[in-house]
């Protein structure tokens, strides 16, 4: 039996701008049902804040043939935890003792694990009310994830990084710094900085070498700029930070690697992909392609093993993922910088679930995934598919909406759209969803054909908009800079990267 705990444990800020989307996050799990058509007689029992609407159940089992979703429908169950806070759930969980003592006798004397996001404390308390042990890295191990352990991870495993400086706390420590970076290299054009425990590329700042004309920046413009971090920044900059080279080229990307380590302490590579990243600070997860480019996918599944065995050997379990930076500056040779480790389950994940779950097979030596017959599947996919006209459509009819245009998954083609977080929707408008197809061509069509569908819909039943009002510091969320369906479309190369 599998407990699904996705219980969120963001940093303040990242906290502070999930909030509201945290029941909607949480059901990005759901796509964990399909994974019961593989696994006969396991039983999932999902922890969430708010209840799924039923038809979101039925899509996913719509999706397994028909003789293998009448039984998995018995194996599905879940537990609400009624308390309407943004804290943490397994936090919420921790203070119901006549839930965790229901979950207890639902469990019985079953082999039982639980899945978190991540682990902290309260995810331990759970655990220890429920007997049952935990599939994530211990909470002491929890600043392994940390961009400035990362940088020394990175570094005994041999693996590039940009050049940089770890621990660092305060705006002197981010002018110290830069001054030191662009005595090492002149021609540096910015650098970012990144606090230690963050999350999905918030609480990054990029602050410029350059003026707007190209020309070097004066170091007392410099300092100005270092000098103009808002108040909140420098707060949680004490808790560490990592100032690094942004690096550029003509042809950059954003790839990272998905990996377990198991609980024998092997380090598995699971997929690697090119992360599509955007907002205000070009530094926020939008979506993946996978696989990752074949100019660099063998070199990226090594650096990513190895780092994966440094980690294992410190201690840390499940899964996890590293993002990296990819620059290709003379046209034929590209670099490959590490950039963070994550210690949980990633933006990467449900799509991984969806393709291995629907469509068995094994990752090939150039990183493709290779089906039984011999053919390839790629995918595309976002959490940031976005209209606030889009609040109050019902999740039936959207759902019914991508089946009619056309897009739907279809098991006897192996290709077509799978959708994912669509809570969001009554939210801000916002849902997910993976498109699978023969090429990353098709699967990028896919993906671009899902929003002029919802429009359509949208405009027949023309509900009130209701404009998201989420923090603009980092981008993603307001009507004026989401993510366009003509961006969507193909998913375009993003120049320069946004680094993890």
């Amino acid at each position: 039996m599998r407990v699904v705990l996705p219980s969120y444990n963001l940093g303040a800020s990242a906290h502070e701008h999930y909030a509201r989307r945290l029941p909607a996050l949480e059901h990005r799990f759901l796509v964990d049902i399909l994974q019961l058509a593989r696994v006969e007689g396991c039983t999932m029992l999902f922890v969430l804040s708010q209840a799924p609407e039923a038809e979101v159940i039925d899509y996913y089992l719509s999706l397994l043939p028909e003789e293998v979703a009448a039984g998995v429908r018995d194996r599905v169950h879940v537990v609400v935890v009624p308390e309407q806070s943004a804290r943490p759930l397994a936090a919420k969980l921790r203070d119901r003792p006549d839930l965790l003592a229901g979950i207890r006798h639902f469990v019985g004397d079953r082999p039982v694990f639980i899945e978190p996001w991540n682990v902290t404390e309260n995810e331990v308390a759970v655990a220890v009310a429920l007997g049952a042990p935990l599939n994530g890295t211990a909470p002491q191990l929890l600043p392994l994830g940390f961009k400035s352990a990362g940088r020394r991870i990175f570094a005994a495993a041999g693996v590039p990084s940009p050049p940089g400086a770890e621990d660092v706390r305060t705006a002197g420590d981010v002018q110290a710094a830069i001054d030191r970076l662009r005595e090492e290299h002149p021609a540096l054009e910015s650098v970012v900085v990144k606090l230690d425990n963050s999350v999905a590329g918030v609480g990054n700042l990029v602050i410029p070498l350059r003026d707007p004309d190209g020309t070097t920046s004066p170091a007392a413009t410099v300092s100005e700029r270092v000098a103009s971090m808002p108040d909140w920044y420098l707060d949680e900059l004490r808790d560490g930070a990592v100032v690094e080279a942004y690096v550029t080229a003509d042809r950059c990307s954003s790839p990272s690697v998905q990996l377990e380590v198991t609980p024998d302490h092997r380090a598995v590579v699971l997929a690697t992909h090119e992360q599509v990243l955007g907002g205000e600070n070009g530094q926020v997860y939008l979506g993946c392609r996978f696989p990752a480019s074949r100019d660099y996918a063998t070199r990226l599944t090594t650096y990513g093993r190895r780092i994966g065995e440094q980690l294992a050997a410190r201690g840390a379990l499940g899964l996890l993922s590293v993002d990296f930076a990819a620059a290709c500056p003379d046209g034929e040779r590209w670099a490959l910088y590490a950039l963070e480790v994550n210690l949980r389950r990633g933006g990467t994940t449900p799509p991984m679930v969806v393709l291995s779950s629907l469509l068995p097979g094994r990752i090939d030596g150039g990183g493709r995934w290779r089906l039984p017959d011999g053919s390839s599947r790629f995918y595309a996919a976002t959490d940031n598919l976005l209209d606030p006209h889009w609040v109050g459509l019902p999740v039936s009819r959207v759902i019914d909406a991508v089946r009619s245009g056309g897009s739907a998954f279809d098991r006897r083609t192996g290709t077509g759209v799978v959708l994912h977080m669509l809570s969001g929707i009554a939210i801000d408008g916002r849902f997910g969803l993976t498109a699978i197809g023969r090429s990353a061509e098709e699967a990028g069509e896919m993906l671009g054909s899902v929003g002029p569908v919802v429009n359509r819909l949208c405009e027949a039943t023309a509900p009130d908009g209701v404009a998201s009002q989420e923090d603009p510091r980092f981008g993603g969320n307001r009507p004026d800079d989401r993510p366009s369906e003509r961006t969507l479309t193909g998913w375009p190369r993003l120049d320069p990267v946004a680094q993890g």
